[in-house]
């Protein structure tokens, strides 16, 4: 089982930046394929980034690319997602999930989530 906790989530205005964490204590981690899903209110949960277990290829939603940046620290056991240049439209609980292998754009591939952070952006 692992356990995933995120955190950093909050209110920002429009234009600001937030980083988000997500912390695991498995001693597996560098097994893991890694992403941030979001979910707004009445809407499905979408991919927002994913980053492969090295680090060295990452993936992106069109509606983040050049304002959001996933990364992870294997040391650290902890993916993150700088975000910059945050709209309205962005707005959602953003979730971590994990899955045993490459990352997926696909919700239902992963084995583990997050319970959640919420990230409002507003003025």
């Amino acid at each position: 089982q692992v356990r995933l906790v995120e955190s950093g989530g909050g209110l920002v205005q429009p234009g600001g930046s937030l980083r988000l964490s997500c912390a695991t204590s498995t001693r597996t981690f560098s097994n893991y394929g890694m992403a941030w899903f979001r979910q707004a209110p009445g809407e499905e949960r979408e991919f927002v980034a994913g980053i492969t277990r090295s680090g060295t290829f990452t993936y992106y939603a069109d509606s983040v690319t050049g304002r959001f940046t996933i990364s992870r620290d294997n040391a650290e056991n902890t993916v993150y997602l700088q975000m910059n240049s945050l709209k309205a439209e962005d707005t959602a609980v953003y979730y971590c999930a994990a899955r045993n292998g490459l990352p997926s754009r696909t919700m239902d591939a992963y084995d583990y989530w997050g319970q959640g952070t919420q990230v409002t952006v507003s003025s």
